[in-house]
C-alpha cells in the first residue's frame, strides 16, 4: 500500500507530507538550549545520511571533493530549497531549521520528492540545528557560495536584537564560511528589520552590495519573494518586501 494511503500525514494526490500535521510556532528562541546532535567539525557532517544517492558510503565521502555550497538559514517549510534543487541540480545544499516539527516536514518532503521524481532532489537536505551557534561546525572556511536568510524573526524589542540572525558578530562567521565572491541573500516584510540587515551588511568590511545589473541577471532573486510560504503570504496580502543582497569580498585576513 502506498505510504500516502497508509499514512494520513501524506497527501494521496501528491504523495507529499501535509503541512497541517507539522505546524509549529512561527519562530523559536535561538538563545535557548535545544538538544540535538551537532557535528564536532565540518569533517564530521554525515553526507551519506543527507545525500545517500551521491554518497552511498563513507569511502566515497572521503574521496569526493564535492561539498555543500548553499545554506538556507531558517529554511522554514523548504520552499526555497525545493526551487533551488532543480535550478542548481549539481550543487549540494542544505536547509538549517531550529523547529523540530518543521525540520521533520522538510525531510519528509524531500524524501517524497525523490521517490516521485527519480534522479531529482538528491542534492538537497535539511538539518535541525541552531545556525546562530553552530555554523562553523557544519562548514569549512570559504566552503559556501550562497547563504539565504528569508523572512527571519524580526525580534522587535530592542533588548532582543541580539537574537537577530543578521548582526555584526554573526556576519563575521558568515564571512568565514563564505568563499570570496559568495553571496548573502536577505529579505523581510518588516521595513525596520530590512534597514537593520542592510546596515549591518553595508558596514561590514567584507561585504559589498550587488549592482542593479547583477541583481537583474541573478535567477535566484525572484525566488526570494515567491518560493517560500512567507513570501507568498506577503504577496497575497499586498505587502512590501525589503531585500539586501551582498557579496563576500576579499579582506586583509582572507
Amino acid at each position: 500500500m502506498p505510504e500516502s494511503e497508509a499514512n494520513p500525514t501524506f497527501s494521496k494526490s501528491t504523495g507529499l507530507p501535509r503541512k497541517r500535521f507539522y505546524r509549529a510556532r512561527a519562530h523559536s528562541n535561538p538563545l535557548s538550549d535545544s538538544h540535538f546532535p551537532v557535528p564536532v567539525s565540518p569533517r564530521h557532517v554525515d553526507y551519506t545520511a543527507h545525500f545517500p544517492e551521491l554518497f552511498p558510503s563513507y569511502d566515497q565521502v572521503d574521496g569526493n571533493s564535492q561539498r555543500i555550497q548553499f545554506a538556507d538559514v531558517g529554511c522554514g517549510f523548504g520552499g526555497l530549497l525545493i526551487s533551488l534543487a532543480t535550478l542548481f541540480p549539481e550543487t549540494l545544499m542544505v536547509g538549517m531549521e531550529l523547529r523540530d516539527k518543521v525540520t521533520e516536514y522538510v525531510k519528509e518532503r524531500i524524501l517524497a520528492l525523490r521517490v516521485t521524481n527519480p534522479g531529482q532532489y538528491r542534492n538537497v537536505s535539511v538539518v535541525r540545528t541552531n545556525s546562530m551557534k553552530y555554523i562553523p561546525n557544519y562548514f569549512e572556511k570559504g566552503q559556501l557560495s550562497k547563504m539565504f536568510f528569508l523572512f527571519p524573526d524580526p525580534h522587535f524589542k530592542e533588548k532582543n536584537h541580539r537574537r537577530r540572525v543578521i548582526s555584526p558578530h554573526l556576519l563575521d562567521e558568515y564571512a568565514y564560511v563564505l568563499q570570496v565572491g559568495g553571496i548573502i541573500y536577505t529579505i523581510t516584510d518588516v521595513e525596520e528589520l530590512g534597514e537593520w540587515m542592510k546596515a549591518c551588511l553595508e558596514q561590514h568590511p567584507m561585504f559589498e552590495p550587488l549592482t542593479d545589473q547583477e541583481l537583474e541577471a541573478d535567477p535566484v532573486i525572484k525566488l526570494l519573494s515567491t518560493a517560500t510560504e512567507e513570501g507568498q503570504k506577503v504577496a497575497r496580502n499586498g505587502g512590501q518586501t525589503f531585500t539586501a543582497v551582498y557579496r563576500r569580498i576579499a579582506g586583509s585576513s582572507s
